[in-house]
């Protein structure tokens, strides 16, 4: 998960920690930071779930430079952005990149939690190429 705010760090943690999934949620408030330990050849994610703005690299630039990275783009990591944005613009230069989702950031845990639970259940259901 990539996001800079702590509350959202939170919020997110609690989130999953609700729904006991078994996989390890890693946070990274810079997206330089992410990149590099997405660029380490034994990781694969499940899911990426990154916020828009951010600093020094926003979510869309992090976006480019996976898909530009060939060995990154092979690896069919689902990227999710859940951001506060919402303006047509924002959501259409985002699936211009090749999201797999768009989500705005929920009012309540609660619905953080069912949101998470669906996206979850979908991936985990979904064949890939990195399924294999």
């Amino acid at each position: 998960m990539i996001e800079d705010d702590a509350d959202d760090h939170d919020i997110f943690l609690e989130a999953f920690t609700r729904l006991k999934y078994p996989n390890k949620v890693i946070f990274f408030s810079d997206s330089r930071k992410a990149l590099d330990y997405l660029n380490q050849k034994e990781i694969t994610p499940f899911m990426i779930i990154s916020d828009i703005n951010m600093p020094v690299m926003d979510g869309f630039s992090l976006r480019s430079k996976i898909r530009e990275n060939a060995e990154l783009h092979i690896k069919c990591i689902p990227y999710l952005f859940f951001t506060t944005a919402s303006a047509p613009t924002v959501i259409i230069e985002a699936y211009s990149l090749s999201v797999q989702g768009f989500f705005v950031k929920p009012d309540s845990i609660g619905e953080l939690v069912t949101t998470i639970r669906i996206i979850m259940e979908y991936w985990q259901r979904c064949m890939a190429p990195n399924s294999f």
